[in-house]
């Protein structure tokens, strides 16, 4: 089950909310959200649910224990053997296939290659439950001393699929104590019928698009302008699937009294590949500096090394196979090397060659991310850097005129754009008297078309994937 789908927005959901707003303690609400959390998660995969109990049940008694402990030896020993477990578990589901058959490319080893299906957001409940152990063995956080809340954070329905990730010190006092109001609940609505309609009215063209562009028996037919038009779609629609699915984690935890932190802030309109960083899954990237590279060494010694681990291991990380490792260090390279020289050159040289760098880069680094056949992904930037000769055909010239307003909108709403909106909103409640109705009203009718158009297009379209959900 997807957040975008009928029967999750209209079934699911309301039901969830239905019972949540049925009791006033905070005791019935996290019992209602562990619930449909568990129902949420074996809807999909039942089998695997046990796997994420028994995770559950392992951390919260370990985190007890190295709380427990005075002795330095004893808890680094213990953390090492939750760590060990969680990320065995992943290991073993992720890329235990990807370990045999890298072993097999050597002479002479000849190992079976185990076929395990990967448990629906394992990546990013695992990141979770370490930052968790890890802030107890610091001493940041205290070790939950009830397993219901703690099984409410590693099992939390809103972003346990495919994020943003969650630290427990983020949301430890609103899963004790936490008020909910109008504003919040309004705000929230408004959060995820915005990130529901990025998905269904963005995300998802822009996909269809892409996906027929690049299909592996059109690549080596392709022109120039076909090759670009194919990436730059994709470029669009992983940015738009992947914030809608944030925005609507993020509104239905701010529904419920949850204020998760944003995990996107307009990359696409940076001037470096480290601003962009910055901006694209942010929780990601800060998971990645404060439990890696920091304790490695961080900008004290050991810098690039440090930035080569890191982003390796950010490119293992989205997936088990090479593409994603090279993807992965390909970043690695430009930000090594604009710590060493070309931020300097980017800062001086006016901001529209600074932001077109910044396009062209990320733009060539998702042809890595899309094909997980790194001689498609070549083939395809051949095309992309290919002969004036083949510059444009038929095809790309009939995607295009059919697309092409579609695109422009899809290529603003990239851009903060929408600020503009909420300026104006904002004028016009502090200039008028009856200036906060009104944009009450506009705002509310806007949502409701949102919603309506999100509704139609869902039901008349059978495309709707989530790309990070196999994360």
């Amino acid at each position: 089950m997807v957040f975008s789908s009928l029967l999750f927005i209209y079934v699911f959901f309301v039901l969830y909310m239905a019972f949540y707003f049925a009791g006033k303690s905070v005791a019935w609400k996290n019992s209602v959200l562990i619930v449909f959390s568990l129902v949420f998660y074996a809807w999909g995969e039942p089998v695997y649910i046990f796997l994420m109990l028994a995770t559950a049940v392992i951390n919260f008694f370990l985190a007890r224990l190295i709380q427990r402990q005075t002795a330095k030896r004893r808890r680094k020993l213990l953390l090492i053997i939750t760590l060990a477990v969680d990320f065995g578990l992943l290991g073993v589901f992720k890329y235990a296939g990807f370990v045999a058959g890298t072993l097999n490319l050597l002479p002479f080893v000849n190992m079976p290659v185990p076929v395990l299906s990967l448990p629906i957001g394992i990546s990013f409940y695992t990141f979770q439950i370490s930052s968790y152990i890890i802030d107890v063995y610091r001493g940041d956080v205290k070790a939950q001393r009830s397993f219901p809340k703690l099984l409410l954070f590693i099992t939390l329905f809103h972003q346990l699929v495919a994020g943003p990730i969650v630290r427990y010190a983020h949301i430890a006092a609103e899963i004790d104590e936490r008020r909910v109001s109008y504003a919040d609940i309004s705000a929230g609505i408004g959060r995820f019928i915005t990130g529901l309609a990025k998905k269904s009215l963005l995300a998802n063209p822009c996909g269809e698009l892409a996906n027929n562009t690049l299909s592996a028996g059109n690549l080596s037919s392709l022109s120039t302008a076909g090759a670009w038009l194919g990436i730059i779609m994709f470029t669009m629609q992983i940015y738009f699937d992947f914030s809608a699915y944030s925005d609507m984690a993020i509104g239905m935890g701010r529904m419920v009294g949850f204020h998760f932190h944003e995990n996107f802030s307009y990359p696409y309109i940076s001037r470096s590949v480290a601003e962009f960083w910055r901006r694209w899954h942010i929780s990601l990237g800060t998971f990645f500096r404060d439990y890696v590279y920091i304790p490695l060494g961080g900008n004290r010694r050991r810098v690039y090394l440090n930035l080569l681990v890191v982003w390796a291991l950010t490119g293992l990380w989205h997936g088990a196979s090479w593409n994603f490792v090279l993807w992965g260090l390909y970043f690695f390279v430009f930000i090594a090397c604009e710590r060493l020289f070309l931020r300097k050159i980017l800062d001086k040289i006016p901001r529209v060659f600074s932001h077109l760098y910044l396009l062209l880069v990320v733009i060539i680094g998702w042809v890595f991310f899309y094909f997980e056949s790194l001689s498609d992904a070549f083939l395809l930037l051949s095309r992309m850097f290919g002969d004036a000769a083949n510059l444009t055909n038929l095809a790309f010239e009939l995607d295009f005129q059919n697309n092409v307003f579609f695109i422009i909108i899809a290529a603003l709403l990239c851009t903060p754009i929408a600020r503009l909106f909420e300026k104006a909103a904002y004028v016009i409640e502090r200039e008028y008297s009856f200036g906060k109705t009104i944009t009450i009203v506009i705002k509310g009718a806007f949502m409701a078309a949102l919603l309506l158009l999100s509704t139609i297009s869902l039901a008349g379209n059978s495309y709707n994937p989530f790309i990070y959900y196999r994360f």
